[in-house]
């Protein structure tokens, strides 16, 4: 308890979980005396106290691990970037890192088209150059070679 002349202040700490100490946790004590007289109108409750000594419960060790962990950068810029659901459903990159689409117009009404016309609907046709940039920039995890021609 702190007596009216001295003012206490109280501050403590808890270590990490160690398998080496006991499962409790453990804390420790830091007391610090303060140069300036009582403030009267401070009220201190009996749970705070100051005294003229640090006295640590356990020693702190402060010593720097011998290897130094190395710091790996995942994203420079901090935010990812999200990726437009719609295009990744209408857009496949090929081997050889081109982007390839569909053909419109294979839905419906196909009984007037002929079997030749459908087959050519069918199949993957490579993207415009001059697509490309409003596609990478709706998928931009999209693995594509912008020098496949």
């Amino acid at each position: 308890m702190a007596s009216s002349s001295t003012p206490m202040l109280h501050f403590s700490f808890t270590r990490p979980f160690s398998p080496s100490l006991s499962p409790n946790r453990i804390s420790n004590t830091l007391r610090i005396a303060t140069p300036h007289p009582p403030n009267p109108s401070l009220k201190l409750s009996s749970s705070h106290s100051i005294s003229t000594a640090f006295t640590p419960a356990l020693p702190i060790n402060l010593s720097i691990s011998p290897s130094p962990r190395k710091l790996t950068i995942v994203a420079a810029k901090g935010y990812k970037m999200k990726t437009h659901k719609a295009s990744a459903k209408r857009f496949r990159v090929t081997g050889n890192g081109k982007i390839v689409r569909r053909r419109a117009g294979k839905q419906h009404l196909l009984e007037k088209k002929n079997t030749k016309r459908k087959c050519r609907l069918s199949k993957m046709h490579p993207v415009s150059r001059s697509d490309y940039d409003n596609v990478i920039g709706a998928l931009p995890y999209l693995k594509v070679n912008r020098l496949a021609k």
